[in-house]
C-alpha cells in the first residue's frame, strides 16, 4: 500500500503528544500514521473550506484531535503540517480551534521559503 501524504508536526503540536499518556500519544501517533495510508474519515476528515483537517482518535472515552493543512509541493512530497492538538468534550470542533489552525498556517505559507 501506497502513503498518500507524510506528516510534519509543529512544536506545539508535539507539546500536546509529550503531555498525554504514552498509551494515548502511541494510539495517536498510530491513527495518524494509518491514516496517512488510508482513506478513514473517522481518522481524517476535513473540517472546514479554508483546507482545515483534523486527525481523530478516540481513546479511554475521550477524544483527542490534532489539527492541520495539507502542503503539496509536488505530486512526490505531499505533507500534512500540525498546528496544534486538543482534547475534545463534545461533537462539534470549537471555532477557536479552528481559527488557531488557520493562523497558524497563514503564518506558516508565509514563512515558507519559496521555490
Amino acid at each position: 500500500m501506497k502513503k498518500k501524504f507524510d506528516v510534519l508536526y509543529s512544536d506545539e503540536a508535539i507539546e500536546f503528544l509529550d503531555d498525554l499518556s504514552e498509551k494515548v500519544r502511541e494510539k495517536i501517533i498510530y491513527n495518524i500514521d494509518k491514516a496517512s495510508y488510508l482513506t478513514d474519515p473517522e481518522l481524517f476528515k476535513k473540517l472546514t473550506d479554508t483546507g482545515i483537517w483534523e486527525f481523530r482518535t478516540k481513546y479511554s472515552r475521550m477524544q483527542y484531535r490534532i489539527l492541520g493543512f495539507w502542503d503539496k509541493e509536488d505530486k512526490s512530497n505531499t505533507w500534512v503540517i500540525t498546528s496544534h492538538g486538543f482534547v475534545k468534550k463534545t461533537n462539534k470542533v470549537n471555532s477557536k480551534e479552528i481559527r488557531k489552525a488557520e493562523k497558524f498556517k497563514d503564518l506558516y505559507f508565509e514563512t515558507k521559503p519559496k521555490k
